[in-house]
């Protein structure tokens, strides 16, 4: 099982970045997906859940700004980031959980946002 994803870069404050993950190996994408983040010197954190299609958790310090996604005919998930802060940068992960609760990750990807 593999979970890729793109997106992440250079962004200004105030700007906007779509994150992308796709899920390969498995017949049909986890139910439960999501994105956690970690910036440097920092512990992982849940940035938000997905399950199914319907979102169930938000980071408080990204309610509003972010919205998670995804199409499971594709088994891809999103995040769509908006109004970035500095505060924001970090490698973000993209995560899966199956049925039976294994959990999965990608390899991580960059965001950076300069104010």
């Amino acid at each position: 099982v593999q979970l890729v994803e793109s997106g992440g870069g250079l962004v200004h404050a105030g700007g906007s970045l779509m994150l992308s993950c796709v899920v390969s190996g498995l017949i049909s994408s986890p139910p439960i997906m999501g994105w956690h983040r970690q910036a440097s010197g920092k512990q992982r954190e849940l940035v938000a859940l997905i399950n199914r299609g319907v979102p169930t958790n938000y980071n408080d310090a990204v309610l509003g700004r972010f919205t998670i996604s995804r199409d499971g005919t594709k088994k891809m998930v999103y995040l769509h980031m908006s109004s970035l802060k500095p505060e924001d940068t970090a490698v973000y992960f993209c995560y899966g959980r199956s049925s039976n609760g294994f959990d999965f990750w990608g390899q991580g990807t960059k965001v950076t946002v300069s104010s």
